[in-house]
């Protein structure tokens, strides 16, 4: 210890080299100083206690933080602002950014210079932003605990993790609640969001115009919506959970060639899987259970292939708004449907009969509600009727040629047991 603290000595009298050096700083050191002295590739270590920023690093270096020590800002900017490439900043409590979102206020900023920047470890609060990405090629964002702002409308908080025009930014196992979003994704590309748990947010995962990524192995609780991607191309959503999310579990809105599998949603009280303009995206392996609706389907989406999901107990199972028939069946597997009476003669766990889940009544009652009062009545009865009799009277809509006899159980359901 005191040799480390001479050292400190030294490099303020200009007398060491500080090249791979690890300086250690007790609370009320000259933290901005020592972070202009120090040279590229040491390590600047903070005691327990609280040091005053903000601070900007500008070289490569290691800023890590002992238990208990706390960088705080003074109510302005960011708190750390990262502009070098190569720069580690690991363990610390980071609190006190400014509240602007137009300067995106953050506890930590990785600028456009901040290539191969690693965050890992830190308990950020009182922050307006948790971390922002904003131009930084291959940043990473690693086990932190980002506790957002509660006192806003949800709307005018703060994003948890914003990754702005960072490819190949990887965002992985961090804890996130409260704010606006979990991790707001814009003009990006070549991501990995993974392994993250968000609570109380307005969308746990929000992509816009990102393309060629991955969000896979999270958890989202409780939140408005769990993951929405929109207007981007190419992502894959894998083995993700939602669990008691408000609005939706899974929206895809003008988003393209994507791959949603083996994703696990369960309460949501309005649709468990929303889908809106998208085209030739593969909807396999998932199971959406006990929602208010499982799937609404709209907006002209064509050559999206679904097939293999579980829809288990949802209030109604699928809302088709279209004229056209669509099969939701690929190479010989459906889905399975929990109020489908289905029986299977020739053991080969595909249902005998197909299934089809709207009818003329749906659609009624989609768009005049208050014609549930007469779906008791003998002449709503007979319409049924005459559509099951007659399948040719039906309109178009969705039908499932091959629906399965037993449910899938993604591994996304073991997260949350």
């Amino acid at each position: 210890m005191q040799l480390l603290r001479l050292l400190t000595v030294l490099l303020s009298l200009g007398l060491a080299d500080a090249k791979a050096l690890e300086v250690l700083l007790e609370p009320g050191s000259d933290l901005a100083g020592t972070l202009e002295r120090i040279k590229p590739g040491g390590t600047i270590r903070l005691a327990g206690g609280v040091h005053e920023g903000p601070i900007t690093i500008d070289k490569p270096l290691r800023f890590v933080c002992d238990d208990g020590a706390i960088v705080k800002g003074n109510g302005t900017g960011s708190v750390i602002t990262v502009s070098s490439p190569s720069v580690v900043v690991s363990g610390c409590q980071i609190r006190g950014s400014g509240d602007r979102h137009e300067t995106i206020d953050s506890g930590v900023q990785l600028l456009e210079g901040a290539t191969n920047a690693v965050v890992e470890g830190n308990h950020l609060t009182e922050n307006l932003y948790g971390i922002d990405v904003h131009g930084a090629r291959n940043a990473q964002v690693i086990g932190n605990t980002i506790i957002g702002p509660k006192g806003h409308r949800m709307n005018r908080r703060g994003n948890g993790v914003y990754v702005w025009n960072a490819p190949g930014a990887k965002v992985i196992g961090n804890t996130i609640r409260f704010g606006r979003d979990g991790i707001f994704t814009n003009t990006s590309r070549d991501n990995v969001f993974s392994k993250n748990i968000f609570r109380d947010l307005r969308f746990a995962v929000h992509y816009m115009y990102t393309q060629d990524s991955i969000v896979s192995d999270n958890i989202s609780i409780g939140n408005h919506l769990g993951y929405a991607i929109m207007f981007s191309k190419s992502v894959s959503v894998l083995n993700n959970a939602s669990i008691d999310d408000r609005d939706h579990g899974i929206m895809l809105n003008y988003a393209n060639d994507g791959v949603v599998r083996g994703n696990y949603v369960k309460g949501t009280l309005d649709r468990s899987f929303f889908i809106y303009n998208s085209h030739k995206n593969s909807i396999n392996g998932n199971r959406f259970e006990a929602s208010g609706t499982g799937i609404h389907f709209t907006a002209g989406s064509e050559r999206n292939a679904i097939y293999g999901n579980a829809f288990i107990d949802n209030r109604q199972q699928v809302k088709y708004v279209g004229s056209k028939w669509v099969d939701w069946s690929q190479n010989g597997q459906g889905n399975f449907w929990s109020d489908h009476a289905a029986y299977d003669l020739n053991n080969d766990s595909i249902a005998d009969a197909p299934y089809r889940p709207n009818d003329a009544i749906d659609r009624i009652l989609w768009t005049q509600p208050a014609a549930k009062l007469l779906l008791g009545s003998p002449a709503v009865q007979l319409v049924r009727w005459a559509q099951k009799a007659f399948p040719a009277t039906l309109p178009g809509g969705v039908i499932d040629r091959k629906p399965l006899m037993k449910p899938v159980n993604p591994q996304a359901m073991e997260s949350v047991q």
